[in-house]
């Protein structure tokens, strides 16, 4: 018997942004992104292909303002898809995930778990003020913002690297690697929790 798709399609309108996402969690790493940023694009697609999501996302900002609003609510929006898409949690998913991923002479760990309750810890250690039209305050803020909306628990640490393209890609990388872990699936029908449930 097939395993059904795990879908998930989310449209979300603010003041500040206007998005439409749609994810197949059980993808090949088909991706369409615009956000009119260049760098979270780049982000964005690294993501998705290396954690083999196909994932499509347009974005409208207001990046007349700034870069903050289309970062955050990208990471908000990305996080409740990857919630929505896994469903209940109750049984049947790795839940646990973790990789490393070097860029060159950058090397990145990640560390996650799909527990339910969300919290993070993001060291990235970049040095520069932005990346193309990102600010590097708003790149450990979008890992953050995932982290809470996907209710896991987030582990980011560039362990070193010179490049700050690089090391943020390493982070990226990393992650994918390790939700691609995290959201496989088992066949197991057991909770993976001590206490019964997630």
């Amino acid at each position: 018997m097939t395993a059904e798709p795990r879908t998930a399609s989310i449209t979300r309108a603010t003041n500040e942004t206007s998005i439409k996402l749609s994810l197949l969690l059980d993808g090949s790493g088909q991706v369409q992104v615009n956000t009119g940023i260049g760098f979270l694009d780049h982000m964005l697609t690294a993501l998705a292909v290396h954690a083999r999501f196909d994932l499509a996302l347009e974005c409208t900002g207001d990046l007349a303002t700034d870069d903050h609003h289309t970062a955050e609510d990208c990471a908000l929006v990305l996080g409740a898809s990857i919630d929505q898409a896994i469903g209940e949690r109750r049984a049947g998913i790795a839940r646990f995930g973790y990789a490393y991923a070097p860029l060159d002479e950058a090397l990145a760990r990640t560390v996650i778990d799909l527990s339910g309750r969300p919290a993070s810890v993001i060291n990235l250690g970049l040095k520069r003020d932005r990346l193309g039209e990102l600010a590097c305050e708003n790149i450990t803020h979008f890992f953050s913002s995932l982290a809470i909306a996907a209710r896991a628990a987030l582990h980011v640490d560039v362990l070193r690297g010179e490049n700050d393209h690089h090391r943020a890609e390493a982070a990226f990388k990393s992650l994918a690697l390790a939700l691609r872990q995290a959201v496989a699936r088992t066949g197991n029908q057991d909770v993976p929790s001590t206490k019964g449930v997630l």
